[in-house]
């Protein structure tokens, strides 16, 4: 209920989240981008991407926010302890209240950003070996065809192809055209040097070596051959790789990764190619050289030609020789093909009557006679063993016959069973109605109890 007696209006209330956003915009507003420069602490890297860190001097500090998108585009990795420029939004995050800024761009304070990002990544590759000497692969001796990976309209191409031109007009030249400058450049210099490995490993291009470089500029101007990407393409390539990049004053981190560096495009051309004036004096000196040992080499021949021609006899008295040689041999040859006849005829004579006297035919005559004998005993022994058995088995059927009790019915006497087949043999040992089976010499009775008299009955 309102105040009569009071005529000030009513004060608005505000949420605290509409106090919050109001206070973000005034401060959005009001301030326009800013640089601000202090030292790193709490700094935090989540796995969204975001950046968060508080910037710090002598007197106070700030929160900062830096997200994915914006630090994605920086070619070094901040921590704590570091002392940076930031250019960047004033703004508030709501959700706390808490004041903050909101980083659009980071650079060290004092070194320049770039020089920065390349002791950074140099450090890093250096760490990983990327740089040994052992994993850089040797330059091939001779070069029949080279690829080149370049601004096809820079300096640095025409003064590779004036060199090869005149040190060796011969080498065929396979130019891979790329951007050398920008944002682009980077990624066109490791799909070329990818693209060239690939050509070489299908056969579809034989090439021996690539130069990778471009003429001189400023450290922006060079910066794709810092790029880590670069990096790492020159150092997985199959196929060796000269740098080239800039003037002599010039380094970046693809010298570094390459096999060989050059200082300029024109030496790395006269690195891999022969100067064709030295290949032809080299050549004059080796054509006088063959020709001096040919002729040694002849004189020698015909020296040793004379002497074998000296020793020589005719080819007729050879012949003659030989053939003499031969008979001599051939009625020697005879001879000891007739001792050695003689010689196995009389072993062999001695070896039968050996073998004679040891036959084995008288004693196999003797076995047969005395198989035969045994044979004949051995049968009569059986016939009368036979017929003593035959005599024995009729005497003991003849005792059992007058044991067995089929005799006893015979004579007309009956055995009487119980229905459990028990012998009966005392009669008060059934009842009167008892049924009962008796058996006869011929046959079985089945009969009925009619009554049961006692034995002296």
């Amino acid at each position: 209920m309102s105040n009569p007696f009071n005529n000030d209006p009513q004060p608005v209330t505000l949420t605290v989240s509409q106090l919050n956003r109001q206070a973000r915009s005034l401060l959005e507003s009001h301030f326009d981008f800013v640089w601000v420069e202090g030292e790193i602490s709490n700094f935090a890297a989540p796995s969204s991407g975001h950046w968060y860190f508080s910037l710090k001097d002598g007197n106070a500090q700030v929160r900062c926010a830096m997200f994915r998108g914006r630090n994605q585009r920086l070619r070094f990795r901040p921590g704590n302890g570091d002392h940076i420029r930031l250019r960047c939004r004033v703004s508030l995050y709501e959700g706390r209240g808490e004041f903050q800024l909101i980083a659009e761009h980071m650079e060290p304070a004092g070194a320049g950003a770039l020089q920065a990002a390349f002791e950074q990544l140099k450090a890093k590759l250096l760490a990983e070996g990327l740089f040994d000497a052992d994993r850089k692969q040797p330059l091939p001796e001779s070069i029949s065809h080279l690829g080149v990976i370049t601004s096809p309209t820079g300096a640095a191409i025409h003064d590779i192809l004036t060199v090869l031109e005149r040190r060796c007009p011969a080498i065929e030249v396979s130019i891979l055209p790329v951007a050398v400058q920008g944002e682009n450049a980077a990624p066109e210099i490791v799909a070329a040097i990818e693209r060239a490995n690939r050509l070489h490993e299908t056969g579809e291009i034989h090439l021996d070596a690539l130069i990778v470089g471009r003429g001189g500029g400023s450290l922006e101007d060079l910066w794709a051959f810092n790029e880590e990407i670069v990096a790492r393409a020159i150092a997985a390539s199959t196929l060796p790789i000269v740098s080239a990049v800039g003037h002599e004053v010039d380094f970046s981190i693809a010298d570094m990764a390459a096999d060989q560096r050059a200082p300029t495009p024109s030496a790395a051309a006269e690195m891999l190619s022969p100067d064709q004036r030295e290949q032809l004096a080299r050549l004059k000196k080796l054509e006088a050289d063959l020709v001096r040992l040919m002729r040694r080499k002849l004189a020698d021949a015909q020296t040793r030609l004379d002497n074998l021609r000296a020793r020589l006899k005719h080819p007729g008295a050879q012949l003659r020789e030989q053939s003499q040689r031969l008979d001599d041999l051939e009625q020697r040859l005879i001879l000891a093909q007739k001792n050695l006849l003689a010689r196995k005829q009389n072993e062999l004579a001695l070896l039968e009557s050996r073998l004679h006297a040891r036959s084995p035919l008288p004693r196999i005559q003797q076995l047969q006679r005395d198989l035969t004998t045994n044979q004949q005993r051995l049968e009569g022994a059986m016939q009368a063993r036979l017929t003593n058995a035959r005599s024995q088995l009729a005497h003991l059927a003849q005792m059992l016959d007058s044991l067995s009790p089929l005799a006893t019915l015979a004579r007309g006497y009956a055995i009487v069973t119980d229905p459990d087949g028990k012998v009966i043999t005392d009669a008060s040992s059934v009842n009167p109605g008892s049924s009962l089976t008796t058996r006869l010499a011929s046959g079985h009775l089945e009969v009925t109890v009619d009554s049961v008299l006692p034995e002296d009955s």
